[in-house]
């Protein structure tokens, strides 16, 4: 898995690629879109998609933070269901929304996890369902799943292929933090852990003010550039949560200008001279070298003001590529990694 699963994946999120803002969603939802949540009462959002929760068989109370059923959600692929109760049998075919349901408390009602799925621990220990592009229909099947939830290397013809098997998935595309925090709030409406999912949400937010408050007093002209590269040969402009943390952390991504997923030109880093260089401890599947050694021994790099400086730093790679709870964790490392003097971890 050390190119981030696949190069398809990285093809699915070109295409998947969203533009969003740097702002955090306050406690209803997602500034970008993303199906979020307004205390179980029904809500339009900008992209038409609606939450509704309500019925005869709710079981809401005032001021309570219980999910009320039936409720019915809008997913990413515009697809709509209904829930009728909280789910009991979930599967994730999506590492980082493994991480999420483990995180709101739901590792008992986990039966199934994707073939890439390693974190906490204890996913190790579940049922394996599949690569994350095309899970595998029959363990999916055999699981007996009430809610499956996919991210987004699930392409849409083979959700609905999953649908029409009768399974009820349930897919998500977090392009940016703000639909990270989307999502996480969703989920914790669709499972009734509406009050862990603030909380999570709280303490990440925490996490993002604890680096603002720092940078925010730097002048522009001393904010250090920066490279990342996370994939060999690979690094991110705007319009995705990789490029918002390193604004977050302080940092100039010198490819922000460009946008989504973007295949490297060496030249053009030698051109933008960074004064830090990321890059995600992994090996390059071709070479079996460390993703480090490439970067250093490409030609003219060493003229690099980062690698003249000693200024490359390793990134855990599942920090860098899975937009779950762990994200801010990621956030706290970039700035850490861009100003050491100014964040320690």
């Amino acid at each position: 898995m050390k190119r981030w699963i696949s190069l398809v994946w990285l093809l699915l999120l070109f295409v998947a690629a969203a533009c969003g803002g740097n702002g955090i969603p306050a406690e209803g939802g997602s500034a970008n879109g993303t199906p979020g949540v307004t205390e179980n009462q029904p809500e339009n959002k900008k992209d038409g998609t609606t939450t509704e929760a309500g019925g005869a068989n709710g079981r809401q109370t005032p001021g309570s933070k219980e999910t009320s059923y039936p409720l019915k959600v809008t997913d990413a692929t515009g697809f709509e269901m209904t829930i009728h109760r909280a789910p009991e049998r979930i599967v994730s075919v999506s590492p980082s929304e493994t991480e999420i349901l483990f995180a709101l408390g739901l590792g008992d009602r986990i039966y199934g996890v994707s073939d890439f799925d390693n974190y906490p621990p204890e996913a190790a220990d579940k049922p394996k369902m599949g690569n994350v592009i095309t899970p595998n229909e029959e363990a999916l099947i055999a699981a007996r799943p009430d809610l499956v939830i996919g991210g987004i290397s699930i392409e849409n013809d083979v959700a609905d292929r999953l649908r029409s098997l009768g399974i009820q998935l349930y897919k998500t595309e977090a392009a940016t933090v703000d639909e990270v925090l989307g999502n996480i709030l969703q989920i914790g409406l669709i499972t009734d852990r509406q009050s862990e999912a603030e909380a999570l949400v709280a303490s990440m937010r925490a996490d993002i003010r604890q680096v603002t408050d720092v940078v925010s007093a730097l002048r522009e002209a001393d904010k250090r550039k920066v490279y990342l590269e996370f994939s060999p040969g690979w690094t991110v402009g705007k319009g995705e949560y990789l490029d918002e943390l390193i604004t977050l952390a302080g940092g100039i991504n010198i490819a922000g200008n460009e946008a989504g997923w973007i295949q490297i030109s060496e030249e053009k880093v030698i051109l933008d001279d960074p004064d830090v260089i990321l890059y995600a401890d992994i090996h390059d599947d071709d070479s079996g070298q460390p993703l480090a050694s490439l970067i250093r021994s490409r030609p003219g790099w060493s003229q690099i003001a980062a690698i003249r400086n000693n200024r490359m730093v390793a990134i855990d790679d599942d920090l860098l590529s899975r937009p779950g709870p762990r994200l801010t964790q990621g956030l706290l490392d970039i700035a850490a990694a861009i100003y050491p003097e100014r964040i320690q971890r």
